[in-house]
């Protein structure tokens, strides 16, 4: 027995309604990172020693890891 038409037409429109609500997730989910990262901006512009440690912290491991192995 072969399926009517309009299966066919509902799951396209399913898969239309699927691929808009992934976007709209993704859109809302880069959205609540862009908020909590402006969040922990403010928070820490309280403390600018913080920042500093944390870039000093980063580039000493990002050479580290650049550096050729001793031997």
């Amino acid at each position: 027995m072969s399926r009517p038409d309009s299966y066919a037409y509902e799951s396209a429109s399913a898969r239309r309604r699927k691929q808009e609500d992934l976007r709209r997730m993704a859109f809302r989910r880069a959205i609540e990172d862009y908020a909590e990262q402006r969040h922990l901006q403010r928070e820490l512009a309280e403390y600018p020693e913080l920042v500093v440690a944390d870039y000093l912290i980063a580039a000493h491991a990002r050479l580290r890891r650049s550096a050729p192995p001793a031997r």
